[in-house]
């Protein structure tokens, strides 16, 4: 039996049969079909050559039961950014917990709320944006669409500047072993809005579990999105996350992506700039460590004319990990005055680490001014042998090199709490206890 049969076994004993005259379930089932026609990528994919989920296919992860969660306040500490004053939302296991969330006072009009609230409160803005961006025929978001329980859509009126960024907390526990999360996101900012969002992925407790996020992020004219994701899932885990950006004229969309988790991990960051003078960044960070692997997949749409994208995209590896970059950037006819630049590189920490690099432009306009450059290599000799000849030792000058490395791509979060504490991170992660 199939990979595909199987989740269709799962979703049709989970499927409700009388709502389905209702638009959700029609999605749905919609969604289930769509997967069930495209399958798996395989590395046969141009996409997907340099990473295979056949430890995603060859198991069936069936979402995670709703069961009474034993977290506490203190449990969240390590991965709320000592924070208190962000609107924080809390999911466990993929379902929703109240008692553990907590808002700021919102602005006027602003909303920040879970999909059963939303159906409640906004019902039509729901039915009219949710699952309209996200790339229907990639079977990870198809496979989204069929088992999502709950999400957050967050919308921001006209002019309206949410000064409080927004925390989604996705927390895994061990009730979650060998099953699936699937998560949406849904982020309207309207004509001059403001939002910061930040998407945080963790693990309590271990397990092999697999995660399925997806995130449409809506841009009107004039609005500013800044989106943070941090992914620091479990090392048994199966980590796919896909974000889907559009944007209107004169608007910014900032998205930083952090990976430093799961055994698997996929990201993808799509953006589609539609209206003129706008301007995206889309910037990462992934270390690795022992067997991981991490695939980063960028996917930059230039439609309109005289906008900017820049990506920095830089990767740590250890051990026998693996990183991939793919990152691609489109320009249409119409797409004159384009500017854009990306760079992607990798500092390598052992011998058996490897990384695969793939920058590509199409550019179909005259008028335009791209550059990409991709480069992996190894600590600098030279600059080793300068601090071990001031009386560093070997261990901590090689730590403060690496450091250093990750340090230049952290510092382009404007977000400062947040890139106070993933710099404590990597601090922790490459200086050495007694070297500190």
């Amino acid at each position: 039996m199939s990979a595909q049969s199987n989740y269709r076994d799962v979703f049709d004993a989970t499927a409700h049969p009388d709502a389905r005259k209702a638009w959700l379930p029609r999605m749905k089932i919609a969604a289930i079909e769509q997967f069930e026609a495209l399958g798996f990528p395989t590395t046969r994919d141009e996409d997907w050559h340099f990473t295979s989920v056949s430890p995603i296919a060859e198991r069936t992860f069936k979402p995670v039961r709703p069961s009474p969660s034993t977290l506490t306040a203190a449990d969240l500490a390590p991965f709320t950014y000592g924070q208190s004053d962000w609107h924080l939302l809390v999911f466990v296991n993929g379902h929703y917990e109240p008692a553990l969330s907590s808002f700021a006072q919102l602005d006027v009009d602003a909303q920040v709320m879970t999909f059963s609230e939303a159906f409640k409160e906004a019902p039509e803005l729901l039915a009219e944006r949710l699952g309209t961006l996200a790339p229907r025929t990639q079977a990870f978001t198809a496979l989204n669409t069929a088992f999502m329980a709950d999400g957050v859509v967050i919308r921001v009126p006209v002019d309206i500047a949410l000064e409080a960024p927004v925390h989604i907390l996705h927390l895994t526990d061990a009730h979650a072993t060998n099953a699936s999360q699937h998560p949406r996101t849904l982020v309207i900012a309207e004509r001059g809005a403001q939002v910061t969002l930040v998407e945080s992925f963790a693990t309590i407790g271990g397990g092999t579990y697999f995660t399925n996020h997806v995130a449409e992020v809506i841009v009107g004219d004039g609005a500013r999105v800044d989106h943070y994701k941090v992914q620091r899932e479990g090392g048994a885990a199966y980590h796919v996350g896909t974000t889907q950006a559009t944007q209107g004229r004169d608007s910014i969309y900032h998205s930083f992506s952090f990976a430093t988790g799961a055994q698997l991990s996929r990201t993808n960051v799509y953006a589609k700039l539609l209206g003129e003078n706008c301007e995206v960044r889309l910037n990462g960070l992934y270390a690795l460590e022992e067997a991981q692997h991490a695939d980063h997949q960028t996917f930059v749409e230039h439609i309109a004319p005289s906008c900017s994208s820049r990506e920095v995209y830089k990767g740590i590896l250890d051990g026998t990990s693996h990183g991939v970059f793919n990152g691609k950037v489109f320009v249409h006819p119409e797409a004159q005055k384009t500017d854009g630049k990306q760079t992607n590189k990798a500092l390598l920490l052992s011998e058996g680490a490897r990384v695969d690099s793939k920058p590509q432009l199409e550019i179909f306009a005259d008028d335009v001014k791209c550059t990409h450059g991709a480069t992996v290599g190894r600590l600098d000799d030279m600059a080793l042998f300068y601090m071990k000849s001031r009386g560093i030792g070997a261990d901590r000058a090689r730590a403060l090199l690496t450091y250093a490395f990750a340090a230049e791509v952290l510092e382009l979060i404007e977000l400062e709490p947040l890139k106070v504490a993933l710099e404590a991170l990597l601090f922790e992660r490459f200086i050495p206890p007694d070297a500190a």
